[in-house]
This record gives C-alpha cells, structure tokens and sequence, in this order.
C-alpha cells in the first residue's frame, strides 16, 4: 500500500527562537519513499540538518519573530502488515545484551523506574519472561488508564499516568516502557504517524502517535499499549529513551503553538 502523509505547524514567536525540529521519516524508512519528506518553511528559513545520538532527523533552526509556520506532504509505500507477533521471542539475561540496548534499561525524564520497580514485580513478578511478559504489561496499562484528548499534559510522567489513570497515547507508551524497563527488559520509546487503516476511523483530529519497542530474541518488536493490538502503516520518525529524546519542537525561548494539523491517508 501507499500512504500519503504530512503536516503543517505553526508557532508564534515573540522575538527570533532557537529550535530543534524531529519533524522527519526515520532514516530506516527513506528507502520507502515515493517522493521527498523535506521541512519547508514559512517564511523561509535556512535549517541546519544532522543526525542525534539515537539516529533520528533532527533540524536546527532560528524561527523569526513573529509566525513560522513548518510543513510537508509525502507518500511512502507500506507493507500493509500489521505489527508482528512471536509469542516465542525470549528475553536476555543482562550479560547477554548487546552494549548499545543497555541504555534502554535506565530510567530517564517520562520514565522513573525507581518509582515504579516495587509496583512492575508485585504485579508481573509471577508471568513467563519474554513476549508474554511484555504483552502482560501493555493489557495492564490497556486497561490502567483511560485515554482522552482533553488530559493531555507535557509534564505527566509514567509514575504520574499509573496513580491519574489518564492520559494519551503518550502516557500509555511512557508507563509500559517503564515497567518493561523496570522487569530487566529493554524498551525504548517511538513517535511517528498513525492512520486509521483496517480500523474505523476516528472522529477526532489526526495527531502524531506514539508507541514503543522492546528487545527479544535479538532483535527488536512493536508494541502499542494504548490500541493494544497490531495495527497497519506505522511511519516511525524518530525513537528514544522517552518523549524528551523525540519532541517534534524543542523551543529555546518563548513560543505558542498556533496551528496543529496532521495527515495519513491512504493514497491511490
């Protein structure tokens, strides 16, 4: 299948900002690319592109004062698979993890293990290691906390969604991944578009989604506690150890969130 995606973002600076963008398809997905994913913005502005420390597209940019306003429109072919299952994938013991997953073992800003370590193995401390460990988590955290649009919040971290119980797409990856973390297995955390396909399709503006992914069997897997099911058409843009590592706009100074619209669709 081709699926044809974009948005267009606007922000209002009250004087000349300092941004860091992770707007761009993840290196891993260029390959798919019918035509070209690339920043434009409004006013034009020169961005100076590189590559973080987890691999993602990152863009610096000064952003003027007054509205700037970032946008794309692309089509990328998809498999039209939905995320796969192996309910056989095991679990590593710590020494025999590769060196570069280790990081994704640590707690960090959205993902406070120390907090939730006591809470993980009272509750999963009893279930077979591996895949059926991991999807334990995502149908507890499926079922822990009630998603709604309305309590989105930048400052909810994973402790904060397991005793509020809401939250959004955000706040379900956060907590999974730190009781994956916190059972010895790695996870890191991903963003990236979403459509509605082989879904009803929801009635609510599109927005980016974000899920995450754990390492079994050598290799690593999808998981999506909040729809907590395998779902076709994920367009990854960038992962990390949480949210922090993958903000779609980092502003260093004062900025407002003018405009916010994304597509997914599939395309002819």
């Amino acid at each position: 299948m081709k699926i044809r995606a974009g948005y267009e973002i606007s922000y209002d600076c009250p004087h000349p900002t300092p941004m860091i963008l992770t707007l761009s398809v993840h290196p891993s997905r260029v390959a798919d690319l019918e035509s070209v994913d690339r920043v434009l913005f409004s006013p034009d502005l020169v961005a100076n592109t590189y590559h973080d420390s987890f691999g993602n597209f990152c863009h610096v940019i000064q952003a003027p004062a007054g509205r700037l306003t970032m946008h794309t429109d692309f089509v990328i072919r998809d498999s039209g698979k939905p995320d796969e299952v192996a309910p056989g994938a095991v679990q590593h013991p710590l020494d025999e993890l590769p060196v570069d997953v280790l990081l994704f073992l640590l707690g960090s800003r959205y993902c406070e293990t120390d907090r939730l370590s006591n809470i993980a193995w009272s509750l999963f401390g009893h279930v077979p290691k591996g895949w059926p460990l991991v999807q334990a988590i995502c149908d507890y955290v499926h079922g822990h906390i009630t998603f709604n649009y309305a309590d989105a919040s930048p400052l909810r971290t994973a402790f904060d969604g397991y005793t509020q119980k809401r939250g959004v797409c955000r706040d379900f990856a956060h907590l999974a991944v730190t009781l994956c973390r916190c059972m010895n297995i790695p996870a890191r955390y991903c963003t990236g578009y979403l459509g509605d396909f082989g879904v009803p399709v929801d009635v609510n503006p599109m927005d980016f989604s974000a899920w995450f992914e754990v390492f079994l069997g050598g290799r690593w897997y999808t998981f999506d506690a909040r729809h907590n099911k395998p779902r076709i058409g994920r367009i990854l843009m960038a992962r990390g150890r949480d949210a922090t590592d993958v903000a779609i706009v980092t502003s260093f100074g004062p900025s407002t969130l003018a405009s916010f619209k994304v597509t997914t669709l599939e395309a002819a």
